[in-house]
């Protein structure tokens, strides 16, 4: 296939146990658990069985104190049945002594900068004054220093992740319910790290609709680079439900980014088992050519002039060929248009009149009048030939920890 490539934004590497985020390393899939923290058996199967999925990083809710101290438990049971995973804890209210002691058991902490300091809503509408403004930097500053203190100690990662959701009201009242608003929550508290020499950071700005993901992420991306920052940052669309439209969702947000070259890490954020996120982000990563992790089967949609029942024959070659991760692989109905639109496809098995196929590499025909009957036994005859097949294991789920 001829390389495109997206021009992507340069980020500094910010390395979370053994995966490194942004700089010229791939895009990290990453995911959350849904078992309580402090069911620790339960805990401890489903990180394991999310990174055997492809779940690079995986994420555990550290709600209270009591339930950050089980993160010890989870950490060393994880490497005692598995390996070591990389974790992140997911760190709300109360945020400084949760935050503090989830530091030293994880390899990421993220922070949420709408609830990390507490303050009760009053609804209130007037213009906040310069000295609430300062008085209120000053308080988040002095919870935030120990967290900064603890990560820096043990060469820990922040994710700094505003949700549209959950801005403080003093953003709010200042900015409206806007990207504006939530591009300026992240920026307060990247200042206040770098104040105190602290940069493994990644941020995150999530909403629910989609044109706010994509204006918030575009803001930070500009502002940053207006400010001399180079963190990467972490995509998604959060709260966007189950079924197909939230995978829909999911790609229109995370996707259209990609495609600008903004975002190093991604999640995809389902309302199911949170396993099922994983496929959703590989195949996005796919589609865009930023990751290959199964075989990428082009197929035309048939027409009058498809010469066999096409559905049938792409099921066919997809399932001799699946496991040949890398290769590209077309199955076209007719020889009108499909030798051109396959082209770059390393394999193509193309229709022709009187119930033959012919087989290509690239663009050269190497194989006429086949009878359709043979034409799957034919193809992988041919990748034998050319040294491109290797045998089905019997457990490939094409993808996942392998890309």
């Amino acid at each position: 296939m001829i390389p495109v490539t997206f021009p992507r934004r340069p980020t500094r590497p910010v390395r979370v146990g053994d995966i490194v985020i942004g700089g010229d390393h791939p895009i990290v899939v990453q995911s959350m658990i849904n078992a309580e923290t402090h069911d620790i058996p339960n805990a401890v199967a489903q990180i394991i069985a999310m990174h055997r999925a492809g779940a690079e990083i995986v994420r555990v809710t550290a709600p209270n104190l009591q339930e950050a101290r089980c993160l010890a438990d989870i950490r060393d049971e994880v490497r005692r049945r598995y390996r070591e995973v990389p974790l992140v804890a997911d760190v709300h209210h109360q945020g400084t002594a949760i935050a503090v002691e989830v530091a030293q058991h994880v390899q990421k902490v993220r922070i949420n900068p709408g609830l990390f300091v507490y303050r009760k809503r009053v609804e209130r509408s007037e213009e906040y004054s310069r000295s609430e403004v300062d008085e209120e930097l000053e308080a988040i500053e002095a919870e935030l220093r120990p967290v900064i203190g603890a990560c820096r100690e043990r060469g820990v990662a922040m994710r700094i992740g505003v949700n549209h959701g959950s801005l403080a009201e003093r953003l709010t009242v200042m900015y409206g319910d806007t990207p504006e608003g939530m591009v300026e929550s992240a920026l307060e508290y990247i200042r206040i790290c770098e104040r105190h020499d602290y940069r493994d950071l990644v941020i995150s700005l999530k909403a629910s609709r989609v044109p706010v993901m994509l204006a918030a992420n575009r803001l930070m991306a500009q502002r940053m680079d207006a400010e001399g920052m180079d963190y990467p940052l972490h995509l998604g669309v959060t709260e966007a439900g189950d079924g197909p439209y939230a995978r829909i969702k999911s790609t229109a947000g995370i996707a259209t980014l990609l495609a600008e070259g903004i975002g190093d890490t991604i999640r995809v954020s389902l309302a199911e088992d949170p396993i099922e996120e994983l496929p959703v982000c590989y195949e996005i990563l796919q589609a865009l050519g930023l990751r290959k992790t199964r075989v990428e089967f082009i197929a035309c949609p048939s027409c009058g002039r498809t010469k066999f029942n096409l559905p049938s024959v792409l099921q066919r070659v997809k399932a001799a060929t699946s496991h040949l991760v890398g290769l590209d692989i077309a199955v076209m109905g007719c020889i009108v248009n499909g030798p051109g639109e396959m082209a770059d496809a390393d394999y193509g098995y193309v229709g022709k009149a009187g119930g033959k196929i012919s087989l290509y590499r690239k663009r050269e025909e190497v194989k006429a009048n086949i009878p359709q009957e043979r034409g799957v036994d034919e193809l992988i005859a041919l990748i034998k030939a050319d040294g491109r097949w290797i045998e089905p294991d019997g457990n490939d789920t094409s993808g996942g920890c392998d890309a």
